[in-house]
């Protein structure tokens, strides 16, 4: 007979897979990482529509082809005179233009407006907060967004955790950041601006 098969109840498997992430997260602990940057490079820019996103359409003088809805999961709306159409990674004013130029075979020299409402943003877009954070999530980005902004959006530290141990990774690159001495001691020179995309990892120490 071969070996016996391995069988863990939902509850061992649980407690597993929490120990493997806790165990992971301790692994970024007393990183070599280079610190991370203090300067971005100066960019304009313009929020990423996203799935959830809400969308309030107005068409100048026809409020009948005005609207307010929200971006699907499959990033598509459905308005008057507009079904189907793809939202979700585009600005506003270049969703604007999309529906001015299906509207306007309906409508002559339509203006069309778009503004975001309850803000998700693209997937691409967000910045994430994971591990021994009070509420870890995702957040969409806002221009000129801080690690401080970020962390204060994510309720702070854990009672456990390991904030000068923390990495933030970026474009597949990871850096270290020392939240500790940000929200525990109030240096700003460790709050560094963030970038859409990034990540902010935070371990938990032993205790």
């Amino acid at each position: 007979m071969g070996p016996f098969p391995i069988r863990f109840s939902r509850g061992r498997f649980s407690a597993l897979f929490v120990a493997f992430l806790a165990l992971l997260l301790s692994a970024c602990a007393s990183n070599n990482f280079p610190p991370a940057p203090d300067k971005v490079a100066a960019a304009d820019y313009h929020y990423i529509i996203g799935p959830g996103d809400t969308l309030h359409i107005t068409v100048w003088q026809n409020p009948d082809l005005s609207s307010t809805v929200q971006v699907r999961p499959d990033g598509r709306i459905s308005a008057p005179l507009v079904s189907g159409m793809l939202a979700a990674g585009l600005t506003a004013d270049q969703l604007a233009a999309e529906i001015k130029s299906h509207v306007a075979k309906y409508v002559r020299d339509p203006v069309v407006t778009v503004v975001v409402s309850d803000f998700h943003g693209a997937l691409s877009q967000q910045v994430s907060i994971v591990g021994a954070a009070a509420k870890p999530q995702s957040l969409p980005y806002r221009d000129k967004m801080t690690l401080l902004d970020a962390m204060i959006a994510a309720g702070g530290l854990s009672p456990y955790a390991s904030g000068n141990d923390a990495v933030l990774i970026r474009a597949g690159k990871s850096y270290s950041i020392h939240l500790d001495g940000l929200l525990r001691r109030g240096n700003m020179a460790d709050n560094v601006p963030l970038l859409p995309g990034d990540t902010i990892v935070i371990p938990q120490g032993w205790f």
